[in-house]
């Protein structure tokens, strides 16, 4: 059975819809914090599944779109990116080749959007996970969204 996902609110709950029966239950998030986010649920119809509980605070769009790096603050160079996904407040990327980038760092993206005006997008970000070679970025706090951006997360 494929894993579920559970959208954490504001207030640290999260409704659990079983796939099998529909049936659905709010939980409490607090004791999963900072903790391993996939768990496995019995439902009151005995069926057994997991549930992915996902912190994010907005939508993180998939994408698939290239783009560059420049090391704006502890470290020099830059390099070759492939956005993989986007959200209001930070950017999920991928470094080809070799790199030293490291959590906390700042750094300037660029890339074009694959909307009707191509429009370039230039964000100061801050590094907040390395894992090989997937980056994970969020985006500094100076740093609006853009009605461009904006956009073209909605569509």
């Amino acid at each position: 059975m494929p894993t579920n996902k559970a959208y954490v609110r504001a207030n640290n709950t999260a409704t659990i819809v079983c796939p099998a029966c529909g049936a659905r239950k709010n939980i409490s998030t607090l004791q999963l914090k900072g903790k391993r986010h996939t768990v496995k649920v019995r439902c009151r119809c005995n069926v057994v599944f997991d549930i992915q509980i996902d912190f994010r605070h907005s939508y993180r769009k998939p994408i698939s779109l290239p783009g560059t790096y420049t090391i704006l603050r502890d470290g020099q160079g830059g390099g070759v990116i492939h956005i993989r996904n986007i959200s209001t407040g930070g950017i999920g990327l991928t470094v080809s080749g070799i790199h030293q980038l490291k959590k906390g760092q700042v750094l300037g993206i660029e890339f074009l959007l694959n909307d009707k005006n191509q429009t370039t997008i230039r964000k100061k970000t801050v590094i907040v996970s390395v894992n090989k070679n997937q980056i994970g970025c969020r985006f500094s706090a100076s740093e609006e969204t853009g009605k461009a951006l904006g956009f073209f997360l909605q569509s």
